[in-house]
């Protein structure tokens, strides 16, 4: 049977910088406490008139161009957001064309911070069927457009960027993506989401009035939740491949919150150093951020034919899960 590699990763960031020194002048905040809290220094802000297509497309075709394959000769675009140019048509339908992908299909996903993560197992799926043979997965978020400024909980956390993925068919059956585990509580939607705009509450004087177009965290729930199920879904994911903990070589894990990333390391039993951590750079960009942290380590030369790589990432819903990878 067929398995999906990946062929080549890209990343794009915004050039403009918004520092904790430069948030301590918009709310009532400190760097110091921000760090201690989060482990953020720093994230990107879109330019304006820059859309979550136009980060997108720039990672897309930095991954094209990493795997040297053309743009025509993929098969399915996934992008991965909630901060899409429009409701309809779909991000992925303007990033297909952006990047020329003229013989392409393509599909957005909304899982939040998961969303890579699912879009990479959607993709896979595709693969294995004999469907499609190449693949593009994005990440891409403009969080800054949906985060309220005036609130120091949540305007702290969030970045914009974007990554992407290509993954490809091989018939090494020991390689690709050896296993996954996705999960959704839906019993927990209330404790990190966007609720206004749309069909249960549209778009009115009074939502906008609130702020009820903007992302809502409560924070400390999610970081409960995500300390238990995160550690939970990596060892589900291991065992379905057949692996111990003790066989990963490296984690690369959606960056919420250094603290959260400490935790389930601690929790898993592998050292903090097996972790790619980026967060410091970034902020928290959703489904973005898994997808950058991988093309970091894969340009960085960290990642070597036969090793094991355990993804794992949570995110509004609750949605969460995690891939092994044979590299």
């Amino acid at each position: 049977m067929p398995t999906s590699v990946i062929l080549g990763t890209g990343a794009y960031a915004p050039s403009k910088v918004l520092t904790n020194e430069h948030l301590e002048k918009m709310v009532a905040t400190n760097g110091p406490w921000i760090v201690s809290r989060t482990g953020i220094r720093e994230r990107r802000i879109a330019a304006e008139g820059e859309a979550t297509s136009d980060l997108a497309a720039a990672a897309a075709l930095r991954a094209l161009e990493f795997a040297k394959v053309e743009a025509d000769k993929i098969d399915l675009i996934i992008v991965c957001t909630v901060t899409g140019d429009t409701p309809t048509p779909s991000c992925a339908a303007f990033v297909q064309a952006k990047i020329g992908a003229t013989n392409a299909f393509a599909f957005d996903v909304s899982a939040a911070c998961a969303g890579s993560l699912y879009g990479l197992v959607i993709a896979d799926q595709f693969i294995r069927n004999g469907t499609v043979k190449r693949a593009l997965v994005i990440g891409a978020e403009t969080l800054s457009r949906v985060v309220d400024w005036t609130n120091r909980e949540t305007c702290v956390l969030f970045g914009d960027a974007a990554g992407a993925i290509l993954l490809g068919r091989s018939d090494e059956d020991y390689r690709g993506l050896l296993a996954s585990k996705l999960r959704t509580d839906g019993s927990m939607t209330k404790i990190l989401g966007i609720y206004g705009g749309g069909s249960r509450r549209p778009f009115s004087e009074e939502m906008l009035s609130d702020n009820g177009h903007k992302i809502k965290m409560r924070g400390r729930e999610v970081y409960k939740v995500a300390t238990r199920l995160l550690p939970e879904a990596v060892r589900e994911a291991l065992a379905l491949a057949g692996l111990q903990v003790a066989d990963v070589t490296h984690v690369v894990a959606h960056q919420a919150n250094l603290r959260i990333i400490e935790s389930a390391m601690e929790t898993l039993g592998i050292p903090l150093e097996k972790c790619w951590i980026n967060i410091d750079r970034y902020g928290n960009t959703s489904s973005a951020s898994m997808p950058i942290t991988l093309d970091e380590a894969n340009r960085a030369g960290k990642l070597k034919k036969g090793d094991v790589v355990a993804m794992m990432a949570i995110g509004a819903g609750m949605t969460w899960g995690s891939a092994i990878w044979r590299w």
